[in-house]
């Protein structure tokens, strides 16, 4: 099924909640406030065998009493996998169909779930919640190239110019309409060269709404070089791909060099299997819908803990 830019903002997922038996060791309510991280030492490699006792929190500048803490190893995870096939994406859906079946593949566990979006001109859901890789797999085989044509470009012989690339929609419509009922530890991976055209939510949005429903973005930065080539002008960055992650807690991966997308993959995999769960009661006990900023500091100077920076305290989230 396809969503037009408008739909993205009108429309919803119909969405059936998993199974009560699937529902974290930590049980939440509208007091408890549940932050994932993951923690790294100087040369980068994650670390798997900390305590409650080596982290401080802190909310607007105040610190907080841990309530619980649990490694994150073995609980349920639910991945919303968005994937970009605009124009300049074109060269590159190949590898993405076949190293991002070998990552569900590797990734899944039998209480996991996984959906599929494509994003061009418009946003297309390939395969709804499943924990099928054959029915994962046969959604990955729906990538391809999604385009809208307008305009025409300058130039000795004047062409006809693709364009349209809805990110922040599409990453708008994954965490609002996907992922905000979900229970768990929640996901985004996001496969783009980080351009956006056309959406009709601001990037900030989307981040709020990733926020809202206590998801990770994790963002890989692929871009296309002969298409770089062939359409000067045409620079790519990832600074929009920053502030996303970042700010939810993830991270930003670059495929190139040494570094192939299946690489990302595997620390992509590796990283959500080692984090932790912090989770206290706010200090301020109302709960006005205002955005609060969260630090969480560890013990030794010489780690480095990657969180997302903030929550909103609205009155029905579990965050």
């Amino acid at each position: 099924m396809k969503f037009s830019a408008v739909f993205l903002l009108c429309g919803s997922f119909a969405l059936a909640q998993k199974a009560a038996e699937e529902i974290p060791l930590i049980k939440i309510d509208v007091d408890l406030v549940s932050i994932l991280c993951s923690v790294r030492d100087k040369k980068g490699a994650l670390q798997s065998t900390l305590t409650k006792d080596d982290f401080s929190l802190f909310e607007n500048g105040t610190q907080q009493q841990l309530k619980y803490f649990v490694r994150e190893t073995d609980l349920p995870l639910t991945i919303g996998l968005l994937v970009d096939v605009s124009g300049s994406q074109e060269g590159l859906i190949g590898e993405e169909k076949r190293t991002s079946n070998q990552f569900f593949q590797k990734m899944l566990r039998p209480k996991d779930m996984a959906f599929v979006i494509s994003f061009g001109s418009e946003a297309e859901l390939l395969q709804d919640y499943t924990s099928s890789i054959n029915l994962l797999r046969e959604g990955l085989e729906g990538l391809r190239l999604n385009t809208s044509v307008s305009g025409i470009h300058p130039g000795p012989v004047p062409n006809a110019v693709q364009r349209g690339t809805i990110l922040f929609d599409a990453v708008f419509l994954a965490a609002a309409d996907k992922l905000k009922g979900e229970v768990g530890r929640k996901v985004i991976v996001l496969i783009t060269d980080g351009m956006d055209q056309g959406s009709r939510v601001k990037m900030e949005k989307a981040i709020e709404a990733a926020q809202k429903s206590d998801v990770i973005i994790y963002s890989i930065f692929y871009e296309d070089p002969y298409f770089r080539a062939r359409n000067r002008g045409y620079y790519a960055n990832d600074s929009a791909l920053k502030k996303m992650s970042e700010e939810t807690g993830g991270r930003v991966f670059h495929v190139g060099g040494r570094q192939s997308l299946n690489d990302i993959f595997d620390q992509i995999q590796q990283e959500m299997r080692t984090q932790y769960a912090l989770t206290y009661i706010s200090t301020i006990p109302v709960r006005d819908g205002s955005y609060r900023k969260i630090e969480v500091r560890p013990a030794n100077k010489d780690l480095k803990v990657q969180a997302r920076k903030g929550y909103y305290a609205t009155v029905n989230s579990s965050n």
